[in-house]
């Protein structure tokens, strides 16, 4: 199943960097700025507190929040201090999610070290995770922007409606497609889409070039999260940096599975029935589970859905002029489709 992808084939074929470190580079030095407040905001007067701040907050991720917040402020205006601030603020109210993530997850890795849950236990994650949840919205009344404040706090309650939902949904072999798209949304495409949106809030940005790159940002979500649902199922453990499989052993069934459910069959739904939940998949079973879905069209039909969500993340840039910042935003659709980790 293959669609029509102009403007992914477009970038596909521009030479481009093989990670986000060479597309982030014009804005390294924000970054770095990010960093250092991210680094004094792990600063507390309570030794604990201050101890796994630290260690989370120097566990450096992709970094994808806060650099929408940056790229999108250049979209429209030169960079900004409280552009800086709110690509900051951003990445610390994500951090939280993870934490909380972790705990219900019961994960034992993130971002290649061990998790705040596995080193310190569920009852003070819990406790950090709100804390810097609360850290992070305090934090953002000091923005000059009140609906930046509003939407941080909108964008905090539809995460955890996502991770209700997905609670609800855990071993349900009835999900539909439907269902799975809107805790996506939720969980990941909802903060991505306000990162674009801030940064255009910064920059000044008409209506019409808000809801296009708040709809730039919801699309690059939905395109990343599928993509991690394929490496979860197929990726490369050394390279991810966690275990595979994880989503199938915490009862979510996934886009590819949601596919192989409705059309590979009694077999397909059988050996699927048997696999969620457990957590001790061997590897042969895994190897059975994989070439199910590679049988069918499960994994093609997730690659391509990603792919149309990534086509449409580009469309929406389309009317913006050609710039530097914005060739990166492009860049960046097709590295999200394509990336390994």
């Amino acid at each position: 199943m293959t669609s029509p992808t102009p403007l992914l084939d477009r970038w596909s074929s521009v030479p481009r960097g093989r990670d986000l470190a060479s597309l982030f580079k014009d804005i390294r030095a924000d970054l770095g700025r990010v960093e250092d407040r991210l680094e004094s905001w792990s600063r507390s007067a309570n030794p604990l507190t201050a101890e796994i701040s630290r260690y989370v907050l120097r566990k450096k991720g992709k970094r994808l929040r806060p650099a929408l917040v940056l790229l999108t402020s250049r979209l429209f205006s030169p960079g900004s201090e409280e552009s800086v601030f709110l690509a900051s603020l951003v990445e610390l109210l994500h951090t939280a999610s993870l934490i909380h993530d972790d705990i219900i997850d019961n994960a034992g890795l993130r971002r290649g070290m061990t998790s705040v849950h596995a080193k310190w236990g569920p009852n003070i994650t819990v406790l950090l995770g709100d804390y810097l949840y609360i850290k992070s919205i305090g934090l953002s009344l000091q923005s000059r922007h009140d609906r930046v404040i509003r939407l941080l706090a909108d964008v905090s309650a539809r995460m955890i409606e996502g991770e209700l939902d997905e609670c609800a949904l855990a071993g349900d072999l009835g999900i539909t497609e439907e269902q799975y798209r809107s805790i996506v949304e939720n969980k990941t495409a909802v903060l991505l889409g306000a990162c674009c949106r801030i940064g255009a809030i910064l920059g000044l940005a008409s209506p019409e070039e808000e809801e296009a790159v708040a709809s730039y940002g919801m699309n690059l979500g939905l395109t990343f999260q599928i993509v991690d649902d394929l490496l979860d199922l197929a990726g490369d453990e050394a390279v991810l940096g966690k275990p595979v499989l994880s989503d199938l052993a915490e009862g979510r069934i996934t886009l590819p599975l949601i596919r192989s459910l409705q059309t590979g069959g009694r077999n397909g739904r059988k050996l699927i029935k048997s696999l969620v939940g457990r957590k001790d998949i061997s590897a042969a079973e895994r190897r059975g589970l994989l070439d199910t879905l590679a049988a069918g069209d499960a994994f093609d039909y997730a690659r391509s859905r990603a792919g149309e969500y990534a086509e449409r993340s580009l469309e929406f840039l389309g009317p913006f002029p050609e710039s530097p910042t914005r060739e990166v935003l492009c860049r960046l659709a097709v590295f999200s489709l394509t990336r390994k980790k």
